[in-house]
């Protein structure tokens, strides 16, 4: 379905966005991404297969109405996936919740005045359907977090009200696009810029010793190219709609740092002391107060618990299938080597 008009991507420099802009281009498609600073602040966007003749990078700010006007005009495809991702903030309600809700509905209102926009598809987040594992519970698309605040894992909450406000938007103004969400879970990978994503800088902190122990905690993995792909494959496919769930395995910390062990990455202070027992889970809480506020608190809202979800409906509607944990964390580890956010292994030069 190649057309000749481009296709936007809200923050293109991005973790997610980038490999989408990466994949959009690849495949023919004219890609205008929205930056914060000057365009030529993205060598690593500018230097894709491609992006001499079919990428336009624009400058737009989230929080200024009307920013997104040049960005979506003459657009038939939305890809929003700009919005901060930190778990600790000075100012919640600032930091997070105003750049993701008011940056949604001001990308929206610019893709309504443009009048030509067929599709927006959304970067949503697995946060916007639970902040809260629970063992007896399969998380489905139809799941939504409620329990999240400006005091309760508020990453979470910036998540949620934000793809809130994207479906009711669509209920109130009736524009002649649809909308559809990708809700992923933890998002691993090979980076295509040199900042660290909060959930790979995840998989470094536990590869150098940030941890006192192996905690009872576990997350869903999903690789960013799946992510991206998804992306793509919801823009393409006419029968997409509503939320896709865009994860694969589940992986718990023990198995994770087994696996790094069997993939030769031993040699890093990876946890030894076995804190996954109910004894240790009594005394990760507690130790969870000394944490950064949001810290602690994403630590104690999950520790103890098992993840379960259903991830048929991408997998049935979009036809996607998920790149092997194993390949993704291995590929992980060496990306976290290459920009210098790991170090070396000791026998490595």
């Amino acid at each position: 379905m190649i057309t000749d008009k481009p296709v936007s991507v809200t923050g293109a420099s991005g973790f997610i966005a980038a490999h989408i802009v990466k994949q959009l281009l690849e495949q023919g498609y004219r890609v205008r991404g929205t930056v914060r600073k000057n365009q030529k602040n993205y060598p690593f966007l500018l230097g894709l297969a491609g992006a001499s003749e079919r990428l336009e990078l624009v400058e737009a700010d989230l929080l200024r109405t009307g920013a997104f006007d040049l960005a979506v005009d003459g657009c038939e495809y939305v890809m929003h996936t700009a919005s901060p991702y930190e778990l600790n903030v000075k100012n919640p309600q600032k930091d997070l919740v105003d750049p993701a809700v008011n940056g949604t509905e001001t990308v929206l209102e610019s893709c309504l005045k443009t009048g030509c926009v067929k599709r927006v598809i959304f970067t949503s987040s697995i946060a916007a359907i639970t902040d809260e594992p629970d063992s007896m519970k399969v998380f489905t698309e139809k799941d939504w977090n409620t329990m999240s605040s400006l005091e309760r894992n508020p990453y979470h909450y910036s998540k949620t009200l934000a793809e809130r406000e994207a479906w009711d938007f669509v209920m109130r103004k009736r524009p002649s696009f649809d909308l559809i969400s990708i809700n992923p879970f933890m998002v691993i990978g090979s980076s295509l810029g040199p900042s660290l994503n909060t959930s790979n800088r995840m998989i470094r902190d536990i590869m150098i010793g940030t941890y006192p122990g192996i905690m009872d905690v576990n997350w869903g993995f999903v690789d960013v190219q799946d992510v991206a792909k998804a992306h793509i494959l919801a823009m393409e496919n006419n029968t997409a709609s509503g939320r896709y769930l865009c994860s694969g395995n589940i992986m718990n910390m023990k198995e994770l740092v087994a696996l790094l062990k069997t993939a030769g990455f031993g040699s890093y202070p990876l946890p030894k002391l076995d804190l996954s027992g109910q004894a240790g889970t009594l005394l990760m809480k507690a130790l969870s107060f000394t944490q950064p506020r949001d810290t602690g608190m994403y630590i104690r809202t999950n520790i103890g618990r098992t993840m379960h979800y259903d991830n048929e409906k991408i997998k049935r509607e979009l036809g996607l299938s998920f790149i092997p944990l194993k390949d993704s964390i291995i590929a992980t580890v060496k990306d976290l080597v290459k920009w210098g956010h790991l170090p070396p292994q000791k026998n490595e030069k």
